[in-house]
């Protein structure tokens, strides 16, 4: 797919994160190699390499703009992807067509230049350029550049995952991402899956009221199995747009995993579901924290006091420095008001963390519990409830969607029978 990316120099300067509707999928494992000729497209390439998106892609940097290039592929194979950065205008036709005597077939060629001409851009379209980026270029125009050669523009929504993480035990985490997840799927009309990542106490089964015979376990233990159709028969259906890949709650075997236990189910959910949220339990380990950093967006979620307060502290600031070209990590409060307990207020979270929380959900023990206890969400037992809303407004925030509109009932059509029956 061509693609001409236009970006002039103010918006790369800026090099701000993207918004919650600015989804930039993940690169497959491909082999990337860029030739600059100014260290400041070096650099940025550089910066792109070590992005979250970029890290199953092997990229290498050399000096030297086409002449090395060419020079390069004389008498080894191409990569699948090319990066050439040219000064001028009238040595880029004539260096593609010297390149491609020595690029494989399948190579796919992006050009970095400084020449922002429909002309130019059309002669490079002819010789099968994938993407042409005006310089200078940033990290994050570069992620989106590589990134959108193995992504069409229909599936852009396509794969965004949500991690949602409590700051310390029992903070209600999973409460809330189930409610959020709900809330996406029916509000927002956005099919999702809720992937139940505590495999020896996880509570989404409970929370849905569904008890499936497999689950996220099986997929985990037989990696080699994993495909789409495989995790479609994981799934169990909830809703019409959502479904739950669920954990199985037993301690009859250790579940010890490894960095990449989850990378497999992750690859295959996101070429199949718009949107998968991950309940992730509270703990630190090689593929908790993989889980997070590759997220698309994150949820933390915090009770009122200072244990809370500093271990959100310490996530959010880990994950913002991980994840530079992304947004930050969002937050929320959970069981706010309960009684005689001293809490911190949200105005200090905000001040120690430097990040307003996005809703402070107040504790509620019946509503709660009742939900709980009879597998229900939040909207089906109080679906005016104000609770209900903020779930729908987290959805929409770690979405980046508006509330799907409802056609309005007009009172007009009554009033107009009663006057006909007069």
């Amino acid at each position: 797919m061509i693609s001409y990316a236009r970006q002039d120099a103010e918006e790369q300067s800026a090099g701000t994160p993207p918004d919650a509707d600015d989804h930039i999928a993940p690169a497959p494992r491909v082999s990337v190699q860029a030739f600059c000729e100014s260290m400041e497209t070096a650099t940025a390439v550089q910066a792109a390499s070590e992005d979250r998106r970029l890290g199953k892609a092997h990229l290498k940097i050399q000096m030297g703009g086409m002449a090395a290039a060419i020079e390069a592929y004389r008498s080894a194979p191409t990569p699948n992807v090319i990066i050439l950065e040219t000064e001028g205008r009238s040595d880029i036709l004539a260096g593609l067509d010297h390149l491609a005597t020595v690029c494989d077939a399948g190579t796919r060629v992006v050009v970095i230049g400084r020449v922002n001409d429909v002309t130019l851009y059309r002669e490079l379209v002819r010789r099968g350029v994938s993407d042409y980026v005006i310089a200078p270029v940033n990290a994050l125009g570069m992620v989106r550049s590589i990134c959108g050669l193995f992504s069409a523009p229909e599936s852009k929504a396509v794969g965004r995952v949500i991690a949602v993480v409590g700051a310390k035990g029992g903070v209600g985490a999973s409460t809330v991402a189930h409610n959020m997840a709900w809330a996406i799927a029916r509000d927002l009309a956005l099919d999702s899956v809720v992937a139940d990542l505590d495999l020896a106490f996880g509570t989404a089964g409970l929370d849905y009221n569904q008890d499936p015979p497999q689950g996220i376990a099986d997929a985990v233990f037989s990696p080699d199995r994993v495909d789409t159709a495989f995790i479609d028969r994981l799934l169990s259906k909830c809703t019409d747009h959502l479904s739950l890949l669920a954990a199985p709650a037993t301690l009859d075997r250790v579940y010890d995993f490894g960095t990449e236990a989850f990378d497999s189910i992750l690859d295959t959910l996101r070429t199949t579901m718009p949107c998968i949220v991950l309940d992730i339990p509270h703990q630190w380990s090689g593929w908790t924290k993989k889980a997070l950093i590759g997220a698309d967006d994150i949820l933390i979620v915090a009770a009122p006091d200072l244990a809370n307060l500093r271990n959100t502290k310490n996530i959010y600031d880990l994950l913002k420095a991980a994840r530079p070209n992304d947004r930050p990590p969002l937050y929320c409060l959970n069981q706010v008001g309960v009684p005689k307990r001293p809490e911190i207020n949200a105005g200090e979270f905000a001040k120690a963390i430097e990040s307003q929380p996005i809703v402070s959900i107040p504790f509620d023990p019946q509503m709660f519990g009742s939900a709980a206890n009879n597998g229900q969400m939040i909207a089906e037992i109080a679906a005016n409830h104000r609770t209900t809303e903020m779930f729908l407004q987290i959805a929409q925030r770690l979405t980046g969607r508006g509330e799907a509109k409802k056609p309005r009932k007009s009172f007009l059509p009554p009033f107009i029978e009663k006057l006909r029956a007069k």
